[in-house]
């Protein structure tokens, strides 16, 4: 294999970086490890000094990522990210720039989503763009059943009065799962793995697809809406005033989807009034995250905010981490065949 180079913007937690490093090194790629997001640097360098070179940048601040990437006009051939890194119209530029020793060829997602990169910019730029669809699936999907049971039986309100020294009673009996309608935005693997975990509970499901329209049913007969659908042009701002409006009396939303499917604003109203229908929800990715990370929803207590860790189990990280070495290194050496590829 020629003598492709790889920059890990942000690579595998905890002790499954070794895993990522060796099959990536495995493929016979050179590798640059950015040490920003790993928790013991002296440990890492010293076990893999000799083997992979080191950096230590802020990958969400976009001139230090240009600056890295085209720093001594070396480039790199591919960037893989994990935590979805923005990699926009500037930095495809600069990472595809003529007087680089290295033009950058591939952008790898150890996860599902793309939205992170400009598709458009990556194709003009002949830039491939892969990622990992349904290694977090099994993942997402329970903790969206988690996020369900803590909401409906009002986990986090009697943890808060416990931990207070105060015995607090239910106002009234919460409902059986196997007593609720689940509504499922998005049947794709995730909201497939939901389903089938929900059904076993003996909930009654509902789903639809993200290009059926309208919702309007689905919400207004679901006590429970989840969604699981990518962020696209024609997904973002899906969830509005107008779609929460019609939601069952008491009903929940969850997301671990996307921030952006949702009108963040219009959630945090319709939280706060009272004499909506919507009863809580809970939000695991928002508009604006990481360094950046900012929500109408801050302190309102029918709102659970988790930091975008629906997909953060062992396997599914390990899972996600291999597949895109996997599938870098075959796009690197001419071999495109089975690798998921998202167009523009």
């Amino acid at each position: 294999m020629p003598h492709h180079r790889v920059l890990l913007l942000d690579a595998a937690p905890g002790d499954l970086l070794g895993l990522e490093l060796s099959r990536l090194l495995g493929h016979g790629l050179t590798i640059t490890l950015n040490l920003r997001r790993v928790a013991d640097h002296r440990a890492v360098r010293s076990a893999w000094a000799g083997r992979v070179e080191f950096t230590d940048f802020d990958p969400f601040d976009e001139p230090a990522l240009i600056g890295e990437t085209v720093r001594g006009g070396a480039g790199f051939h591919a960037v893989k990210s994990r935590a979805g890194v923005p990699l926009r119209a500037a930095f495809l530029a600069a990472a595809t720039g003529g007087g680089l020793a290295h033009r950058l060829r591939v952008v790898g997602r150890a996860g599902a989503g793309t939205d992170h990169v400009d598709l458009g910019a990556a194709a003009r730029h002949g830039v491939a763009v892969t990622h990992t669809p349904g290694s977090n699936a099994d993942a997402v999907a329970e903790f969206a059943l988690a996020q369900l049971l803590a909401l409906t039986r009002g986990l986090a309100v009697y943890n808060e009065a416990s931990h207070a020294g105060m015995w607090r009673s239910p106002t009234a009996p919460a409902r059986a799962l196997s007593e609720l309608t689940l509504g499922i935005v998005g049947l794709g693997r995730t909201g497939r793995a939901l389903a089938g975990r929900a059904r076993a509970l003996g909930m009654a499901v509902r789903g639809v697809g993200r290009r059926d329209r309208p919702l309007g049913e689905l919400l207004a007969t679901s006590d429970a809406v989840s969604l699981h659908v990518p962020l696209t042009p024609q997904t973002r701002g899906m969830i509005g005033r107008a779609e929460l409006a019609l939601m069952r009396p008491g009903a929940v939303l969850l997301n671990t989807a996307r921030g952006g499917i949702v009108d963040e604003q219009a959630l945090a109203e319709a939280l706060r009034d009272p004499s909506h229908p919507l009863a809580g929800a809970a939000v695991d990715t928002f508009a604006h995250e990481h360094a950046a990370f900012s929500s109408p929803l801050f302190g309102l207590p029918n709102a659970l905010l988790t930091p975008h860790v629906a997909g953060m189990t062992r396997g599914a990280v390990a899972e996600a981490a291999v597949r895109c070495a996997d599938h870098l290194a075959a796009l690197l050496s001419g071999r495109p065949d089975g690798v998921p590829v998202v167009a523009a």
